[in-house]
């Protein structure tokens, strides 16, 4: 079977992922996902959790590239990626990942700043005097 391909959004973060049949072995921009996030285990557990609920952890191979945002925003785009390639794999998983909320792009992102305001919605201090 070729490669499938999808891709992942969250906040300003994007992740390529391309899935083959394989070993379980996981790289995230030439890196393993241990040396990539380090010792953030909740990320890491947030990128697993469709291979987990869907139980292809050892029977797929998972080959990422992401850019853009920080390592929450990666993770959590690669974690939309990733199920979006299972899907593409097999039809079936669908009914098992959607009820999660695994194939919805979260798509809140940062408000922008207005003018006059010091953030999105903060005011600069009332002074009575």
């Amino acid at each position: 079977m070729a490669k499938i391909y999808a891709t992942g959004r969250r906040k300003a973060s994007i992740a390529k992922v391309w899935l083959t049949p394989g070993n379980g072995e996981m790289s995230v921009n030439g890196l393993s996902l241990d040396a990539w996030l380090g010792g953030l285990e909740a990320k890491k557990l947030r990128v697993k959790q469709p291979l987990a609920l869907t139980k292809q952890e050892t029977s797929v191979n998972i080959v990422a590239v992401t850019t853009g945002g920080g390592f929450g925003g990666q993770a959590d785009a690669l974690r939309h990626g990733i199920s979006r390639a299972l899907v593409k794999f097999n039809k079936d998983l669908k009914a098992i990942l959607k009820p999660e909320g695994m194939m919805t792009r979260d798509s809140r992102t940062v408000e922008r700043k207005k003018p006059g305001k010091r953030k999105a919605r903060r005011s600069r201090q009332f002074s009575k005097r």
